[in-house]
C-alpha cells in the first residue's frame, strides 16, 4: 500500500531560465519532487541564482 503512494511522486530537474539565456558559464539547477497527478504541467518556481546573485524564475527540464 505504502508503494502506490510513491508512484505519484516524480523527481524532477529546475533550471534556471534568466541564467540560460544571459550566456554566462555554469547553470543553476535544483532538484525538486512533484505529484505528476496533480501537477502534470511543467513546475516553475522561484530559486535563488548563485551566479546572478538574485530570485529568478526555474523552469522544469526534461
Amino acid at each position: 500500500m505504502g508503494k502506490k503512494a510513491k508512484e505519484n511522486r516524480q523527481q524532477v530537474i529546475l533550471e534556471c531560465i534568466e541564467h540560460k539565456e544571459s550566456g554566462l558559464p555554469g547553470t543553476s539547477r535544483y532538484i525538486t519532487t512533484k505529484n505528476r497527478k496533480n501537477t502534470p504541467d511543467r513546475l516553475e518556481r522561484r530559486k535563488y541564482n548563485p551566479i546572478l546573485k538574485k530570485y529568478t524564475i526555474h523552469r522544469e527540464i526534461k
